[in-house]
């Protein structure tokens, strides 16, 4: 290959280091992907190089690429269509066309297409290295602002499922059966049970830490825009739609996309589902070609959708597609066992992202809680506790510090059996949990509020262990 003396000298000063990022170089002129080629390798990276757009979108299905460089004029597919195509392809990948006629006007289109940057022929080697440099850096660090942004998440994802009732460990045995596979799983559960943190177990005990988990809150986004959403849309398909947007569906490759309150969804949109889930494809708004998805559905439904399929308002074969696995998320007055536990749980977390010190809550704000009807369910326990950290002094939280409007369900022989055995449930869990810290019993009646002889008496009673 033939160099200049200038070009010479600069390959032999550079230094050798390790390939640290792998490129891509596009162009129909040999020299110049070749001298692009070496001079990138004793920079450090690793260097692949094609002639052709055809060619380069042939690599780029087969492996990854940090960063590509991109003739604009390409023989067959030219350097704005392979920009686009290699979008598709792999979206991390930064792109740099390369041209000889720069103009106003194409670098404007250049940008607005996707391309990070571009170079003017003749090209300089260090005006090249530098713009790269400065790109990866960019894409690292926005690629760690992401990572972190899921390692502050991770605390929501992988917020356990509190309980230790019945009630709760028969949906927990079923969603390790379920989550290993690749089926579709309808909850159905009345709002504030937890369904998407069973969506969110079942996606990460399934799919890993590395998969992405995509919601979509079917109820909350209006019609018009639910479709684009989930299924994105082509350039100009619609006034302001100046670029292709990929939906959730093409976003979660790979993992899971949760759609929640999937009984809003309107019957047009339900006939796209239904294709993504059966043919494992979507068309997005504007487009003449399907894109094909590789995703896990997981819904959840507040509402009784056999109804809603009876009176027209669903799909019966999306709902026969939704319901190869139905898994019922219990509202908390079936599982009153679970509250002391859920209780410690929820204070916890408040107190600490609150800044304050609690201990727990009284004997009598835990009677009023077991007691309360929940009808928001877990949210309004989440809730009420939240309320009495921010106004409640500490170290315990009392009734005085729960919201007003909660009242006890009125009796009924089989609460009141139901609380008996949650009260003692809690009892139990406290006076242990106070022994491990105070080991002196006549320390630890006098911080229950009780005497000793009272407090040997119930450690008699709840069968506890000194």
């Amino acid at each position: 290959m033939n160099k200049t003396p200038a070009l010479a000298r600069k390959l032999e000063s550079s230094s050798s280091r390790p390939a640290t990022a792998a490129v891509l170089i596009v162009d129909d002129e040999p020299l110049i992907r070749e001298t692009l080629a070496e001079y990138l390798t004793q920079e450090g990276f690793a260097a692949t190089v094609c002639g052709s757009g055809e060619e380069a979108l042939r690599l780029a299905e087969r492996r990854s690429f940090d960063a590509a460089l991109c003739d604009l004029n390409l023989p067959g597919i030219d350097g704005i269509e392979l920009l686009e195509r290699l979008q598709q392809l792999s979206p991390a990948t930064v792109v740099l066309l390369i041209t000889a006629y720069a103009t106003v006007e194409n670098a404007v289109e250049a940008f607005q297409r996707g391309a990070h940057d571009y170079l003017m022929k003749p090209i300089i080697l260090d005006e090249v290295l530098s713009k790269l440099r400065r790109l990866l850096k960019t894409r690292a660090v926005f690629q760690e602002n992401q990572w972190l942004r899921r390692e502050l998440n991770r605390e929501r994802d992988d917020e356990p499922i509190i309980g230790r009732g019945p009630a709760i460990q028969r949906l927990c045995a079923l969603v390790r059966k379920v989550a290993p596979t690749r089926s579709t799983v309808l909850l159905e559960g009345e709002s504030g049970t937890g369904k998407e943190l069973i969506a969110r177990a079942i996606h990460r005990h399934g799919s890993g830490d590395e998969a992405r988990f995509l919601a979509v809150n079917c109820a909350a986004i209006p019609h018009d825009l639910l479709e684009n959403q989930l299924f994105g849309h082509r350039k100009g398909a619609f006034t302001g739609a100046d670029r292709d947007q990929p939906g959730v569906f093409v976003h979660a490759g790979g993992g899971t996309v949760f759609l929640d309150e999937v009984g809003e969804l309107p019957l047009a949109t339900q006939a796209k589902l239904l294709r993504a889930i059966e043919l494992k494809e979507v068309l997005p708004i504007g487009a003449h070609e399907p894109l094909r998805v590789d995703v896990r559905v997981l819904a959840a439904t507040n509402k009784d959708l056999q109804r809603e399929v009876e009176q027209g308002r669903f799909r019966e074969d999306l709902y026969y597609r939704l319901n190869v696995v139905k898994l019922r998320v219990p509202p908390l007055r079936e599982r009153r066992e679970d509250i002391p536990e859920l209780v410690d749980y929820l204070l916890a977390r408040h107190a600490r992202a609150l800044g304050k010190r609690y201990q727990g809550v009284s004997h009598e704000a835990m009677q009023l809680l077991l007691a309360c009807p929940w009808k928001g369910n877990v949210r309004e326990l989440d809730n009420a506790l939240q309320r009495a950290v921010i106004l409640g002094e500490g170290p315990f939280v009392t009734p005085d510090d729960l919201p007003p409007d909660l009242a006890p369900q009125p009796d009924d022989p089989n609460l009141v059996d139901e609380l008996n055995e949650a009260v003692r449930r809690f009892e139990k869990q406290h006076i242990e949990r106070l022994l491990k810290r105070v080991p002196d019993k006549k320390d630890a009646a006098r911080r229950l509020g009780m005497g000793l002889s009272s407090l040997y008496r119930k450690i008699a009673e709840l069968g506890i262990e000194t």
